[in-house]
């Protein structure tokens, strides 16, 4: 087993994978950029789709630009592999330019040709992503100021995204260690510290924490102004009607879906409320700090060693299918999941694909708890979903945001079954609250988050700078409405700062509909297990339909407001569940 990424697939001569790519990108250029008649035959536009699909799996992303990216999360303030990365992402914004002319001009065909199009036969497999560019069709520009808004979207975004994330990275400061030592914590380990069961610890790293908020405070505050600027600009440009539309049309969602499930989480914000008024009765706390939400409760191993953790999470995989445990071995085997954390790692988690021809990592910072082992299952689903999909063309292989956590909190929630499976009655409370806690953080949570972002964005356009007090002032706002009385959010101010998803605008929704449309699929797994079999299906899919089709082949309706109702009253069943044993336990 290893435990280190193996970048050795990704190894090669780079300067001369450079010299290929161009050549490729010539040769596609010269065949199609002064040609119109793939624009009015569909048996042309077949060919020239064939060749762009070619050229996207052999190129889309250099090996360089996925080495140098990995590099980075793992080192991430080492100035050589920054400017490298950099220097190999300025060649493909190149590449990108050229080629740029083949999607606006697909997007160009007229109306009256859709629907020849959509139906010829051969043009099946590319059939939703042509769909998806006659959607997008109206917002899109020229191929010139297309071309300014792709070379201005590192300058004026994610330059200033890289900047937060460096500088809180950067810092250090020195806290209690539960042994009673004291040493010096980057921020995510801090916040791993600020769950703990011994309040001095905690204490100390919260304030730690926020001594690191506050000394950037000033730059995070120029920063999430340049991104709102950013995209105000890019969405008068384009002509979004609000400020999430450009999400929904990425996501291929429609923007009532969205709305229908924001409304109606919103609508439950009851259930957090009780959820955390419970904790802090378990905690015997008045009132819980906004600090001290997580902290861990109930008698549950602590020290899940890593190998113990793989080794679980693999048993679960093989129950519910053969292949999926096999596409887990074979990243543990290959070095595909990078496990420990070290300083100058990014903290937490996630699992990265890169193409059909790439192979998928995963990034771990893995401590020994039980959420640690949780978050195995989650990533590890992520890549489950991305090697079946790689059964697709390279058109169709990825995931629409709507639907990118539903493997991950599938797999997740399995292993949370198989340990309360196991637990004896006190150990089954602590997994439960365990459970709710990371559902209530995927669901209330997110879309709390998401209205936060509506608040942002609307305040935003309204008033063209916000400071920092601004900014907290909505930020904890919204907290307190999902949070309710049990918590106390009044000094949460500046802890917006560390939501990397703030800089990805409106992305967090997609963690409540990937938990509510996830555990509908476990339901229907755990009535019939034969139905893996759709499951499997549905993430080998990729984006060939849309979200929408994909769960209506497995008789699951999003756009109706009763299927999120039912999947958040399953989850206020687990609630009563938990309720009911603290107090036959004698904790509340």
């Amino acid at each position: 087993m290893k435990t280190e990424w193996d970048y050795t697939d990704l190894e090669t001569n780079f300067e001369k994978e450079r010299k290929n790519c161009e050549i490729a990108t010539s040769g596609f250029v010269s065949k199609w950029k002064e040609r119109k008649d793939y624009l009015e035959n569909p048996k042309v536009l077949l060919e020239a789709l064939n060749d762009y699909e070619k050229f996207l799996r052999d190129y889309g992303q250099t090996k360089e630009e996925c080495y140098y990216w990995l590099k980075k999360a793992k080192d991430s303030n080492n100035i050589e592999i920054i400017s490298k990365e950099r220097n190999a992402d300025k060649f493909y914004e190149k590449i990108n330019d050229e080629i740029r002319f083949f999607g606006l001009n697909i997007a160009n065909i007229s109306k009256e040709k859709h629907e020849e199009f959509l139906n010829y036969g051969g043009l099946l497999p590319y059939k939703n992503h042509l769909k998806k560019i006659f959607k997008k069709s109206k917002y899109l520009l020229s191929e010139k100021e297309e071309k300014i808004l792709s070379l201005k979207s590192g300058p004026a975004h994610s330059s200033w995204e890289d900047l937060t994330n460096r500088l809180l990275l950067s810092e250090e400061r020195e806290t209690l260690m539960e042994d009673g030592s004291l040493e010096k914590k980057t921020y995510p380990d801090l916040i791993s510290l600020m769950k703990s069961k011994n309040k001095e610890v905690r204490y100390k790293a919260k304030v730690a924490f926020e001594s690191i908020l506050e000394k950037q405070k000033i730059s995070t505050e120029a920063e999430i102004n340049a991104i709102l600027r950013n995209k105000e600009i890019n969405d008068e440009l384009r002509g979004y009607p609000r400020p999430d539309s450009a999400r929904h049309l990425s996501d291929d969602m429609e923007s009532k879906v969205v709305d229908s499930l924001i409304e109606t989480v919103t609508k439950r914000f009851d259930i957090s409320q009780r959820y955390y008024k419970l904790k802090s009765k378990l905690l015997k706390m008045d009132k819980l700090d906004y600090s001290e939400r997580g902290i861990d409760f109930g008698k549950i191993e602590s020290n899940f060693e890593y190998k113990e953790s793989v080794n679980l999470v693999r048993k679960v995989l093989g129950n519910l299918d053969p292949e999926f445990e096999l596409i887990f071995s074979k990243f543990s085997e290959e070095g595909r999941i990078d496990a420990f954390p070290k300083k100058g790692k990014e903290g937490g988690a996630f699992c990265v694909y890169f193409g059909t021809k790439k192979p998928v990592y995963i990034l771990l910072n893995h401590a020994g708890t039980l959420n640690d082992v949780t978050t195995i299952a989650h990533e590890v689903g992520h890549g489950i979903n991305n090697e079946l999909m790689k059964k697709q063309n390279e058109l169709n292989f990825g995931t629409p945001l709507s639907t990118a956590e539903v493997a991950s909190t599938f797999m997740e929630d399995f292993v949370l079954d198989e340990l309360l499976e196991k637990s004896n009655e006190e150990e089954k409370l602590g997994i439960l609250i365990q459970s709710l806690e990371g559902n209530i953080n995927s669901i209330q949570r997110q879309i709390a988050f998401y209205n936060f972002e509506k608040d942002l964005h609307k305040n935003f356009r309204k008033e063209s700078y916000l400071s920092n007090e601004k900014i907290g002032k909505l930020f904890k706002d919204n907290l307190s409405r999902y949070m309710g009385e049990a918590v106390d959010c009044s000094k949460a101010d500046n802890w917006w700062m560390y939501v990397g998803h703030f800089r990805r605008p409106f992305y967090v929704y997609s963690y409540a509909s990937g938990t509510l449309i996830s555990k509908a699929m476990q339901e229907k797994v755990k009535e019939n297990p034969e139905f893996i079999e759709n499951v499997k299906e549905f993430l080998s899919a990729g984006s060939s339909k849309s979200p929408k089709e994909l769960f209506l082949d497995m008789d699951i309706d999003i756009s109706k407001k009763e299927f999120w109702e039912k999947g958040l009253n399953n989850l206020e069943n687990r609630l009563i569940e938990a309720e009911n044993l603290a107090e036959k336990l004698g904790r509340i």
